[in-house]
């Protein structure tokens, strides 16, 4: 199974894989993120134009088919922060005015 963009589910445990799959669920680190991107970029043919509660429904969706909140679980301002996402700890911020850590 393939196509023209990336896959949405699946890939846990993959990363460390010489074919990693990067998916919302085994890549992505913030459910916030997911959200922004839901928002800017769909529906494709018109971003932009989903309402607030509709972009929680999708990020919902895309995180309950990941394995990461149950199916009635409820998505909103307060809720989708408090998502730990399944690969949050494996991003190191590399900045050059941090200083390293010894």
């Amino acid at each position: 199974m393939g196509g023209p963009n990336d896959r949405l589910a699946g890939g846990q445990g993959t990363l460390a894989s010489k074919t990693p799959v990067r998916t919302v669920g085994s890549y992505w680190p913030y459910a916030t993120t997911v959200f922004d991107y839901v928002r800017r970029a769909m529906p494709f043919a018109q971003p932009l134009s989903l309402t607030d509660s509709e972009v929680y429904a999708v990020t919902a969706y895309l995180l309950n088919v990941n394995g990461i909140i149950g199916e009635q679980d409820v998505m909103n301002a307060e809720t989708l922060p408090r998502v730990k996402m399944p690969n949050r700890d494996s991003f190191i911020p590399v900045h050059p005015w941090m200083p390293k850590t010894p």
